[in-house]
């Protein structure tokens, strides 16, 4: 990813609770046909262990998905999670009636992260990823959904129509381009039209 200096994240507390807030990912592999592409939801465990020094993304696949079964494991799996972005218009700065010297751009939140990709089959393994993944998602819910809600021949076909994934994180990087290459007043202007558009795309 480009990603010049003055937009570069680095702190993992929030390329961590950028992940947690937009878990859904954009996976990528390298497969013999070419670039296979799924999105699909990850958790982030940010503890490092040896492989994975930035921790690990567990997710699934449906069993039905060719990508799980031709990525090469030779090559970096790739997973990039979007978080808030919106146009932005040369209008919103003040600096385009001083000397007009702006152009439209876009601002966004990003996080990449890469590593080898590892499957997960065994059906125990699967059911307590599955576990992990649901509670996350169901922690804002007044009744939160838990496996033991669901008749036990149904959840066990649905664990084996699935395979758990897991990148093992060896680079993490995120970028923030939120205006900062502009003087503080086209930020300010920048700021203010945002908190009043309704083309902000989350």
């Amino acid at each position: 990813m480009y990603n010049p200096s003055h937009f570069r994240e680095s702190d993992p507390a929030t390329l961590a609770e950028l992940m947690g807030q937009y878990p859904l990912a954009s996976l990528v592999t390298l497969g013999p046909e070419g670039l296979d592409f799924s999105p699909v939801p990850l958790l982030y465990d940010p503890t490092p262990r040896e492989g994975a020094p930035q921790g690990v993304l567990r997710g699934h696949l449906a069993r039905a998905n060719p990508q799980w079964q031709r990525f090469n494991p030779d090559i970096p799996a790739l997973a990039v999670f979007t978080g808030p972005n919106a146009y932005i218009t040369p209008n919103w700065y003040p600096s385009k009636q001083e000397h007009g010297k702006v152009a439209p751009t876009w601002n966004y939140a990003v996080v990449e992260a890469q590593g080898p990709l590892h499957i997960i089959t065994e059906p125990q393994a699967l059911r307590q990823l599955l576990s992990a993944l649901t509670t996350q998602q169901e922690a804002t819910q007044p009744r939160p959904w838990q496996q033991e809600d669901a008749p036990e021949g149904y959840l066990n076909a649905q664990i084996k129509a699935v395979v758990g994934i897991e990148l093992a994180v060896t680079q993490l990087q995120g970028k923030w381009k939120m205006s900062q290459n502009r003087n503080e007043r086209d930020r300010e202007g920048v700021r203010r039209h945002l908190r009043n558009a309704k083309n902000l795309v989350r």
